[in-house]
């Protein structure tokens, strides 16, 4: 692959597009993982192991249809160039569908909830295709690195704010009525008809409204290419051409086979580490809100850190490292039960202490959860620089079109797996020690992998 020289944008593009993060990132904080999936787990069923499993195969269903359309609509945007009328065209659907979890009250039907949330994930990662196929556009590839993880940090910290608000200002407690600071819930919220949870659908999609517009007016674009009906039947040909062309470009192949991989469990604990929180410990959503927090707070200092180590060690090794404890992490969590952790290697007196996570269980929980709190971010973070340094700006639609698909195009398996296993044994620790295997074979094939991925092996 030849290098093309890129014209480093103006500092406020730049910022206009890590914005983008800033922007998307509280649906997966409140929305996905700890206010409204752990909602619909714990309170929209009886039964939690029933709740995971609806949850999973939701996810699993929007993975299939990411995985399917992201490759075709990552070509044809390479063919008609400007991203910023497609992020436009799916941030339309992803806020619809989230003001509609609005009416996810307790006792609604599960699958209409379920279609609604999926409709917005399905949204949302396309409108990432298009976002992160920008970047190699933004500054030269030496920098990608260190603005991939900075924006991955800024996106969080717009995640926890977005948490704290949530939990300070929305979450009343069950018993007392009242948030974690004793105030009553905004609007008149009642937690008993789980209205805290269900406001973080239309919470998410305000806040991403109004954070996308610095990129629609800063960033620059593709210039434009051919008409949408050309750019189609184009797209679908260069598609073709593209997934013929990558078997033959091994290093790149063998990254996204990895990806495909580690991202499926990566994606899979992020989206049920919550819920499983929840029902093992029966955690109430200030408790949730109150992990979510800490998680993300570890996740900005890790995302920054790692824009250092980017720079100065390389994509690759951030990965390396981050789904090594992300692998550690998740052992831990299903080692764990109320009265031990490792598998009953520490026992712990089930007696709580009072206050929040007042169980010696609960505090190992959470000392999992800050290594999930440091890796998660760069894994993903560095996974998007490694695959920019590794493709030129031309075949960056197409090629991260290609990256979505590797990042989804198992993503229901794992879901798909969790759920099956937890229906079938009536445990949400098995279900969940499935994600271990999907990280450690992700590892194994990235250690072998060139970086950049395009580089031939000499």
């Amino acid at each position: 692959m030849a290098d093309t020289t890129v014209q480093r944008a103006s500092g406020r593009g730049i910022w206009g597009w890590m914005f983008f993060d800033w922007a998307a990132q509280p649906f997966f904080t409140v929305v996905t993982t700890f206010i409204f999936g752990p909602y619909f787990v714990s309170r929209l069923t009886s039964d939690p192991a029933v709740g995971q499993a609806v949850w999973g195969y939701g996810l699993a269903a929007a993975g299939f249809v990411i995985a399917i359309l992201s490759p075709v609509l990552g070509s044809i945007a390479d063919q008609t160039g400007p991203r910023k009328p497609w992020i436009a065209f799916f941030a339309a659907i992803k806020i619809a569908s989230l003001c509609t979890l609005w009416f996810a009250a307790p006792g609604s039907n599960l699958w209409f909830v379920v279609l609604a949330f999926s409709l917005a994930s399905v949204a949302a990662e396309f409108s990432t295709v298009f976002n992160d196929s920008m970047m190699p556009r933004l500054v030269p590839k030496a920098e990608i690195g260190r603005i991939s993880n900075v924006a991955w940090g800024l996106g969080y910290l717009g995640g926890m704010i977005a948490l704290i608000f949530v939990v300070a200002l929305l979450a009343g407690s069950s018993q007392t009525g009242k948030t974690i600071i004793g105030a009553t819930p905004l609007f008149g919220l009642d937690p008993a008809q789980g209205e805290d949870a269900r406001a973080t659908g239309p919470l998410a999609a305000l806040w991403y409204f109004v954070f996308i517009l610095p990129m629609f007016f800063w960033t620059p674009d593709a210039a434009k290419g051919m008409p949408v009906g050309p750019a189609v039947r184009e797209g679908l040909a260069e598609l073709k051409v593209t997934l013929g062309e990558v078997r033959k470009r091994a290093g790149i192949f063998r990254f996204l086979v990895a990806r495909m991989i580690y991202q499926d469990g990566v994606n899979a604990l992020l989206s049920l580490g919550g819920a499983f929180a929840a029902a093992m410990f029966g955690w109430s959503i200030t408790e949730i809100g109150i992990f979510g927090i800490i998680l993300n707070v570890v996740a900005i200092f890790g995302c920054w850190y790692a824009a250092r180590l980017d720079t100065r060690l390389g994509s690759k090794a951030v990965v390396v490292v981050s789904l090594v404890l992300l692998a550690v992490a998740t052992v831990g969590i299903v080692s764990t039960g109320p009265g031990y952790t490792l598998f009953g290697l520490l026992e712990f007196s089930t007696v709580s202490s009072g206050g929040l996570f007042g169980t010696a269980a609960e505090k190992a929980y959470i000392v999992y959860g800050l290594l999930i709190g440091v890796a998660f971010g760069p894994v993903q973070a560095s996974s998007r620089s490694y695959m920019a340094r590794s493709v030129t700006p031309e075949e960056s639609g197409r090629y991260f079109g290609i990256y979505a698909l590797a990042g989804r195009a198992t993503s229901f398996a794992a879901p798909f797996l969790v759920a099956t296993v937890t229906a079938l044994s009536g445990s949400p620790r098995l279900g969940m020690a499935v994600i271990i295997l999907f990280l450690g074979a992700g590892l194994w094939i990235l250690v072998g992998t060139p970086y950049p991925a395009d580089r031939q092996r000499g």
